[in-house]
């Protein structure tokens, strides 16, 4: 005799609707190292997939305004700017002769990465 399918409430029928469960099959040793993952962080795996979804939402913005905000934020990060000595406005590095020279400045007056200054020369201790 044919089992009777359960009848769900209408609550539970429109939760389904909007809440459709995600699956996927990962190698086993992928599969243990998210279950750590999510075991270090206190969460479940819908909560690390709606950050996830979060931090990588594709912003719906007009071309030129990203194009804009991608060159204010790259100028942010890789502009050098200083003061030119004869009219005091603000410029900066752009030619590749600037670029040689600043860079040769910074060689001979010993810029380095900060982690390798502090291996070079650590604290003394007291």
């Amino acid at each position: 005799m044919a089992r009777k399918k359960k009848e769900l409430p209408p609550s539970k029928i429109k939760y389904d609707k909007n809440h459709p469960p995600v699956s996927a099959r990962l190698p086993k040793d992928k599969r243990d190292k998210l279950l750590k993952i999510l075991e270090s962080r206190d969460a479940t795996l819908a909560q690390l997939l709606l950050h996830f979804i979060g931090e990588y939402e594709i912003k719906d913005i007009p071309i030129e305004e990203a194009k804009k905000a991608g060159f204010e934020e790259a100028k942010k990060i890789y502009m050098v700017p200083f003061v030119c000595n004869v009219c005091g406005k603000p410029l900066a590095i752009t030619g590749s002769r600037a670029k040689e020279v600043a860079g040769k400045y910074m060689t001979e007056h010993g810029w380095g990465h900060a982690e390798c200054h502090k291996k070079k020369s650590p604290e003394k201790k007291q």
